[in-house]
């Protein structure tokens, strides 16, 4: 999907996007927690989609209503408890996860109030972290993760095993999942080629 928002922003180069558009109907309800620019978003409501955002960045939000975007200024980590259960068909967390405090409460916060959760992270188990430790002996510094420890905002890493495990132990059914890298989707061991993973989860209770 060759899309560019009103801020010019290329998504050629953002296949988890198009990707995440194209499982969601005109008429749902989507939450989108840590927006940021409003790519997804904006994509989603001229889709017919009933969405909204949650984002901290001042600047982010500023430029999402400049879009015509509805965003709501908040902290996941601050909770999501005035949301009522069920309360959206979707609710997404593309790149946001592994930025926040306690990822694990967060996630069962948004089953809480989602039908279905969509997530997204960087796969730490990707060959070029991998390569990154085995030669350099620190903590890797690479296109998929181009920060340093002191900037990063980055606070857990994980890889598509770990959260399959989570997902294992804590008794969530995964209903769809979905890999790609800078360009395309990944089908091939995901775990060692794919910088981005996508899991559709869904409560059990």
């Amino acid at each position: 999907m060759n899309v560019k928002t009103s801020l010019g922003i290329d998504l050629s180069f953002r296949p988890d996007i198009s990707y995440i558009a194209g499982l969601i109907k005109p008429g749902e309800r989507v939450l989108d927690l840590g927006c940021g620019y409003g790519e997804l978003m904006l994509i989603l409501k001229n889709k017919g989609v009933r969405v909204q955002g949650i984002e901290k960045d001042d600047v982010c939000i500023i430029q999402c209503v400049k879009q015509g975007l509805y965003v709501h200024h908040g902290d996941i980590d601050d909770g999501l408890k005035h949301h009522l259960d069920k309360s959206f068909d979707f609710v997404i967390l593309n790149q946001t996860i592994q930025q926040t405090l306690n990822p694990g409460q967060i996630i069962k916060e948004c089953l809480r109030i989602g039908k279905k959760v969509i997530i997204v992270f960087p796969n730490f188990s990707h060959y070029s972290i991998r390569l990154s430790i085995l030669f350099s002996g620190k903590t890797p510094v690479t296109e998929l993760m181009p920060f340093h420890w002191y900037d990063t905002p980055n606070l857990h890493y994980l890889s598509t095993k770990d959260f399959e495990d989570f997902c294992e132990f804590e008794k969530i059914s995964v209903l769809h999942t979905a890999f790609f890298n800078r360009k395309k989707q990944i089908k091939l061991f995901p775990n060692f080629l794919a910088s981005l993973a996508l899991f559709v989860i869904q409560n059990n209770q």
